[in-house]
């Protein structure tokens, strides 16, 4: 019989990084874990970015100013993804291993018809959700605790079952993020690699919509989805929060959509 356990403290004092934790989803996985107690070290592509959410984490969440911290890290360029990636895992393992990692990081998607495409495009469009994801698996291991209650969580999107026009190249990428985690899974074991695939989550990135469009965008998302809603960032920590806590998931994947991939257009 397994020794019980105290289900309210599984991420307390644990060591969490969350790569992209400045906006969005990321943002609310960081405020999330530090509320149970874990100490999180963000990362964002811009000072400022990052400077403005450490702010807002520790006013929300209370006492925490000393659990957690930020360190800049650019994965837009290719040729210095691995040494920023090295130079933040060094960063956030000052003093102790890692429990947990959280890939949530992505630039802007602008779409292009897929006859529009050229190899360079192609590649630049991979360069954080793609290359990001796979140099991190390879260099995780050596700052992470060799341990089955040690995960790294990847991100995806429902736009690999169900993608629309135009989004031809993220629908590959995301899809490859996925098997990315299956790999890893296999060759980090037993640190456990999983993925959450997100729907439509209204996050920062809505705001580049203009908001004499955004009612009828929004509306749109609501109508595909079965809860007649779009999702938000702090629905969408719960299952980066489970496949933290769950030490018995690996490989797997969970899908947040609202069952917009059963819905009827």
């Amino acid at each position: 019989m397994s020794t019980r356990i105290n289900y309210s403290n599984v991420l307390a004092k644990a060591r969490v990084l969350v790569l992209g934790g400045s906006s969005g989803i990321g943002f609310c996985v960081a405020e999330h874990a530090l509320s149970l107690g874990a100490i999180v070290t963000i990362s964002s592509s811009r000072q400022t970015k990052l400077d403005n959410a450490l702010k807002r984490l520790k006013t929300s969440v209370p006492g925490s100013a000393d659990c957690v911290d930020g360190q800049v890290c650019d994965l837009s360029d290719v040729d210095s993804i691995r040494p920023n990636l090295e130079a933040l895992l060094k960063s956030a393992t000052r003093t102790q291993l890692l429990d947990h990692v959280v890939f949530t990081a992505g630039d802007g998607i602008k779409i292009r018809p897929v006859s529009e495409l050229d190899v360079p495009t192609i590649q630049r469009m991979g360069h954080v959700r793609f290359f990001g994801p796979m140099l991190l698996g390879g260099l995780a291991k050596d700052y992470m605790k060799p341990s089955k209650t040690s995960s790294i969580t990847l991100t995806s999107g429902a736009s690999i079952q169900k993608p629309s026009k135009g989004w031809t190249v993220v629908s590959g990428y995301g899809a490859g993020t996925e098997g990315i985690a299956r790999g890893l899974a296999v060759d980090l074991a037993p640190i456990r690699v999983n993925t959450v695939s997100p729907g439509a989550v209204h996050t920062e990135m809505f705001d580049e919509i203009p908001e004499t469009r955004l009612p009828a965008v929004l509306s749109d998302f609501r109508k595909r989805s079965l809860t007649d809603s779009v999702g938000t960032p702090e629905e969408l920590s719960e299952a980066y929060i489970y496949l933290m806590r769950c030490s018995f998931a690996s490989g797997s994947l969970i899908e947040v959509n609202g069952g917009s991939l059963l819905a009827r257009e």
